[in-house]
């Protein structure tokens, strides 16, 4: 069951790098790295963090703007395609990955094992600004046409890699974060798609077979450059590379696993 796979990974990913001494240093070290704040990331034009600027969605103030027009282009998608159940557990996979999001920032406080300083000791376990891509994402994947299925796919996730990149290296998120909210995503998908019948869980879907390739070397490429700063190498590595994952593991929840069921699943010719 891929939700329990994505979940002990959303697990793993929080016992390892928040609950261990080894793993708060070495994502702390990483705040180390170059001049404190965001001004020397590249992203810092469009985050909404400079004055008078309109930031991506769902960066700074546009998070809630973004996450009820998503609701509400689910809402119609579903109406316009009488999509039933896709579309409530479109709705589903949103609304639980966001409100558990909340729920477990507020109950799983962020224990300080290194002495490190008070900026340091904020839970921003998982990234909020990264679960409404991933979770957005995911839910149109279950809603629109099968044929646009993998462009949709393919959007969502050059989107997830720009904003999951950019949380990461501009201070306000640790890479454990984003990769966190984004696990937490799938595993909201792929309960999702287990629970419902097989007929209305999205088959394989025919794509040019370039496209998987296409879609996660532009990732790369919009990861690194949301991930760079001016002022070190290493952190902005360490961040392109984390929402480079992150892109993947999305694109792999909404087109890879479906396509490779249905391979295994394939009568044999004879």
């Amino acid at each position: 069951m891929p939700a329990l796979l994505y979940t002990l990974g959303f697990l793993t990913v929080y016992l390892l790098a928040v609950c261990t001494p080894w793993g708060q240093r070495a994502e702390n070290a990483l705040f180390g790295l170059g001049k404190q704040g965001s001004e020397e990331a590249w992203f810092y034009p469009l985050s909404g963090s400079e004055y008078g600027s309109t930031p991506l969605p769902p960066m700074e103030l546009s998070a809630k703007p973004t996450l009820m027009a998503g609701l509400a282009v689910i809402v119609v998608l579903t109406l316009v395609r009488r999509c039933w159940r896709q579309g409530c557990a479109a709705l589903g996979i949103v609304i639980l990955t966001t409100g558990s999001k909340e729920v477990f920032k507020s109950a799983m406080p962020r224990p300080d094992l290194v002495g490190a300083p008070e900026n340091l000791l904020d839970q921003g376990f998982p990234s909020g600004h990264t679960v409404i891509p991933a979770a957005l994402t995911l839910a149109a994947v279950l809603v629109v046409s099968p044929r646009i299925r993998p462009y949709v796919a393919t959007a969502g996730v050059l989107w997830l890699a720009c904003i999951a990149a950019a949380s990461a290296t501009m201070g306000g998120h640790r890479p454990s974060e984003v990769l966190g909210a984004t696990l937490l995503a799938c595993a909201f998908y792929g309960l999702a798609t287990w629970l419902l019948p097989s007929a209305a869980v999205p088959g394989a879907t025919r794509s040019p077979r370039a496209l998987p390739v296409i879609t996660l070397t532009l990732a790369l490429a919009i990861a690194l450059v949301s991930g760079a700063r001016n002022d070190t190498l290493t952190r902005s590595l360490v961040s392109g590379g984390t929402g480079f994952i992150c892109a993947a593991l999305v694109w792999y929840a909404a087109v890879g696993r479906p396509a490779l069921t249905a391979r295994r699943t394939r009568p044999a010719l004879g």
